[in-house]
């Protein structure tokens, strides 16, 4: 949330206002008590609070009380809104955007940053590309002082600014690189008045896979009660499991795979309703509690299994659905595509049984929305 990356860039040197964080309209007014003009932010992880609502103006505590109250509670991208930050109000006299960010395409990092960005970044992209600019980081040199002012200066950022600009620049590739995160966003950057750069906003997504050995003092930025149920039940299993808002469970081996699966299952006219990767190798036991898994969930109408069988053979995976029917009755439509190691014998043991095969994954896809939403 904005609050906990502001927490990592003031660790790394960036200039930036931390505020308080409150979940209660009192905490609310108490804070502004202390800071006066204030601004009253939603803490939720999705951008367009402002649009929504979430963002408000405060000029005295009982309007910082008022505007909580608003906020606390309220729905943004399906997200409840359970804090609020509290910060002294620094309207900006220009808004810049930056960001650094892993591009897996071209296998490198890149910097994208401009100086008519701000919170209508996405518009400037649109009306004025040439305005957004997209820098290259070689992962091998990084960002040093004279990377930091080659990027300022194609960037453009005002001589007013300039040199504020190339130290934040070298404070957040430290956020970036230091934190292991594969995205650290500055939306806006702001220049106030007195001309101070100030990070205003900010966004950090952080690597997972970096998290247990490299940054154990990660896990306080997870919000357990927040949780999705099912994630946090994936979690504790060790299953690669993202909750999405359709009806259709998918089960494959391989995240390309079912990145692919759930590409078709939209392609047919269907909404996934999970990410859920099996791994390489999986045995019967861990296949058996991807489908338990799945069928948690209340919105499911049919799940589709796409396997192709590498290091993953399919006569485990069948074994383990055959086994996960006999103790859960799903009472929906299943489909199963099944390619690869010992295809023959995992499709010969799901002969009779409650599975429709299919040949390929566009087929099976097809076949699932065709059932699910009959």
């Amino acid at each position: 949330m904005e609050y906990q990356a502001k927490e990592l860039f003031a660790k790394h040197g960036v200039t930036t206002t931390l505020g308080t964080v409150v979940t209660t309209p009192e905490e609310a007014r108490a804070a502004a008590e202390e800071y006066g003009f204030c601004v009253v932010k939603a803490q939720v992880k999705a951008g367009g609070r402002g649009k929504a609502g979430g963002v408000k103006l405060a000029r005295t505590p009982d309007e910082a009380f008022e505007h909580a109250s608003n906020i606390l509670g309220m729905e943004i991208k399906g997200l409840t809104v359970n804090r609020v930050l509290i910060t002294p109000a620094t309207p900006p006299v220009e808004e810049y955007y930056f960001s650094f960010l892993l591009d897996r395409s071209n296998r490198q990092y890149l910097c994208i940053a401009s100086v008519e960005g701000g919170v209508e970044i996405e518009e400037v992209a649109k009306t004025n590309p040439d305005a957004v600019k997209q820098i290259p980081i070689n992962p091998g040199s990084g960002v040093d002082t004279d990377k930091a002012r080659e990027i300022a200066t194609e960037a453009k950022f005002p001589e007013a600014v300039f040199e504020q600009a190339v130290t934040m620049i070298e404070a957040l590739y430290k956020v970036f690189t230091d934190e292991d995160a594969t995205l650290v966003e500055v939306n806006p950057l702001a220049r106030l008045a007195g001309d101070k750069l100030e990070a205003l906003d900010g966004k950090v997504s952080l690597d997972d896979n970096a998290s247990e050995v490299r940054h154990p003092d990660h896990e306080q930025f997870e919000i357990k009660d927040e949780t999705d149920p099912l994630e946090a039940k994936a979690k504790e299993k060790g299953l690669n499991y993202v909750k999405l808002d359709g009806e259709v469970g998918i089960i494959g081996n391989g995240a390309g795979l079912v990145m692919c699966s759930l590409d078709e299952v939209n392609a047919a006219g269907g909404k996934p309703a999970n990410f859920l990767d099996v791994g390489g190798g999986a045995q019967a036991e861990r296949v058996h509690q991807c489908v338990e898994l799945i069928l948690m969930d209340p919105n499911v109408k049919g799940l589709l299994i796409n396997i192709f069988g590498g290091i993953t053979r399919a006569d485990e995976v069948a074994k383990g659905l055959l086994t996960a029917f006999e103790t859960v009755d799903p009472n929906l439509p299943v489909v199963a595509r099944i390619e690869g190691t010992a295809a023959e014998e995992g499709k010969a043991m799901l002969e009779g049984s409650r599975i429709v095969p299919a040949g390929s994954m566009r087929e099976a896809a097809a076949k699932i929305v065709e059932l699910a939403y009959a």
